[in-house]
C-alpha cells in the first residue's frame, strides 16, 4: 500500500453515546460523511483534547445537551473512496471512538453538524426502523451492557 502524503492522516472523532431511561440521544447529520443519517453526535478532537471532553464538547455543540463521559466504548474505521478511477484511493478516513455518557441537563436543539436531534426509544434504534450511520446498534448495545 502507498503511504499517504504528509498531510493526510485518519481523523480522530468521539461519538457521545448519551442515554436518559431507555431513550438514546441521535442527531441526523447535515454533512458528509454519511450526511443524512442518523447517529451519535461527534466530532474531531482537538489537538492536545482527551477523548472524554472532545465527546462532551461535540455534544454540547451539536444539541445544547450536557453530559458527563464515563467509559469508552467501541471504535471503528470510516473509510470513504476517493474520487471514481482513482485504484486504491481515499477520500476520507475517520477513526471513531463511542465514549458512554450520562445525560446531565438539556433538550435536544440541532445546532452546528445536525439536521435534527432527538431521544429516541432504545428499542427503535434498528437498521430496519431508522436510516442511520454504521455501527449506531453496535455501540448502543454496548452502552447498555456498560450501564452501572
Amino acid at each position: 500500500m502507498t503511504p499517504p502524503p504528509p498531510d493526510r492522516r485518519p481523523v480522530l472523532a468521539a461519538l457521545a453515546v448519551v442515554l436518559r431511561g431507555q431513550e438514546v440521544l441521535l442527531v441526523r447529520r447535515a454533512n458528509p460523511p454519511d450526511q443524512g443519517f442518523w447517529g451519535f453526535p461527534g466530532g474531531k478532537v482537538e489537538w492536545g483534547e482527551p477523548i472524554f471532553r472532545a465527546a462532551e464538547r461535540e455534544l454540547l455543540e451539536e444539541t445544547g445537551v450536557s453530559a458527563r463521559a464515563r467509559a469508552v466504548l467501541g471504535s471503528q474505521d470510516l473509510i470513504q473512496p476517493g474520487p471514481a478511477g482513482a485504484a486504491g484511493s481515499v477520500g476520507y478516513h475517520m477513526y471513531l471512538v463511542g465514549v458512554a455518557c450520562d445525560w446531565q441537563a438539556g433538550e435536544p436543539v440541532a445546532a452546528d453538524d445536525a439536521l435534527e436531534a432527538g431521544w429516541f426509544p432504545v428499542e427503535e434504534v434498528t437498521p430496519d426502523r431508522l436510516e442511520m450511520s454504521e455501527g449506531v446498534d453496535l455501540l448502543l448495545a454496548q452502552a447498555l451492557t456498560a450501564e452501572t
